[in-house]
């Protein structure tokens, strides 16, 4: 009998070593069937609370970074943010030595100066440039109370019915440091013709269809070191002339506007006279200007009777 019992134990012992391989082969044969770690990020968004998704492949850890300092190892975590802005979201999906790493980026509560500027975590700002899609509201319009249409403004117009199209070329960037770069890739920016014939600018280009509006790309050399001033709220009050005689001037107000103005002669869009323009709508991609331009050639010459209202994308 204790025989048979030592040959049990033997065939216990063998068999269990025989699965202890077999298994050992199956684990190791899915570990490496299991392929790379792959990475994504899915948000979802209320107020200033994120709940973030890690859509990963074959990992095992999790590493978040939120942007604003904390961390959280959890596979899906929620995070509330103490003060809205933009943030870069970092992920590290990780198995054993193994790691990928995805980003995003969530805007949170943003204010106007925010989405202008894309906030203090921007180190390099924010930069726009006319939008050549423009939209259904971009029009060149007169400098009366309610900026009354006169031409709407198609997509592709500065360069398909003005011949000006480099103009969509140039990128204007705002920093929430107050500090403002303009980047006029070819040496000339959009302005008024009148504008650049009195003051002896250099014309760059025009075109006969481009004058019949009043725009030109006038020569201009942009300034180091210039800044900005974004002003939330304000009557802003305008000398303006009608642009149907040229000659009958009228102090006209737009109350409450949110407005950009420049340091020395810098500008955004359109050069002309009044540097300063209107923010009439701004999401964290676009924003709608209305921008003043002067197109009479009477003794109010230098006084705005039209307003170009274009529309301005991000440069990603």
């Amino acid at each position: 009998m204790l025989l048979n019992k030592m040959k049990d134990l033997r065939l216990i012992l063998r068999t269990s070593l025989f699965l202890f391989i077999i298994l050992g082969i199956n684990a190791c044969e899915k570990e490496e069937a299991a392929g790379p770690v792959t990475a994504q990020i899915f948000r979802s968004i209320a107020g200033k609370q994120v709940a973030f998704t890690a859509l990963t492949l074959n990992a095992t850890e999790w590493y978040w970074e939120f942007g604003d300092g904390e961390t959280s190892n959890e596979m899906n975590p929620v995070h509330i943010y103490s003060v809205g802005g933009v943030y870069e979201i970092t992920l590290t999906a990780s198995r054993g030595q193994e790691s990928v790493t995805a980003t995003t980026e969530v805007s949170l509560d943003l204010s106007v100066y925010d989405m202008l500027t894309g906030g203090s975590g921007a180190a390099n700002g924010k930069t726009w440039r006319i939008s050549s899609a423009h939209s259904d509201k971009d029009a060149v319009a007169l400098a009366d109370q309610d900026m009354t249409v006169i031409e709407s403004v198609s997509a592709g117009a500065l360069a398909l019915f003005l011949g000006l199209g480099e103009e969509y070329e140039d990128e204007f960037t705002f920093k929430a440091d107050g500090s403002y770069i303009h980047d006029n890739k070819n040496g000339g920016s959009l302005g008024s013709l009148v504008f650049g014939l009195a003051t002896q600018t250099p014309i760059v280009n025009v075109t006969e269809a481009s004058q019949s509006f009043g725009f030109a790309s006038l020569a201009f050399t942009p300034e180091a070191g210039a800044t900005f001033t974004y002003t939330e709220k304000k009557d802003l009050t305008l000398t303006v002339v009608s642009q149907a005689d040229g000659v009958t001037t009228t102090e006209l107000t737009y109350p409450g506007v949110s407005t950009l103005s420049f340091s020395g002669n810098e500008f955004i869009g359109l050069m002309g006279f009044e540097r300063e323009c209107i923010i009439q709508e701004i999401t964290p991609e676009s924003m709608r200007l209305a921008m003043f331009m002067s197109a009479t050639q009477g003794e109010n010459y230098d006084k705005p009777s039209l307003v170009v209202i274009f529309t301005f994308e991000v440069v990603q």
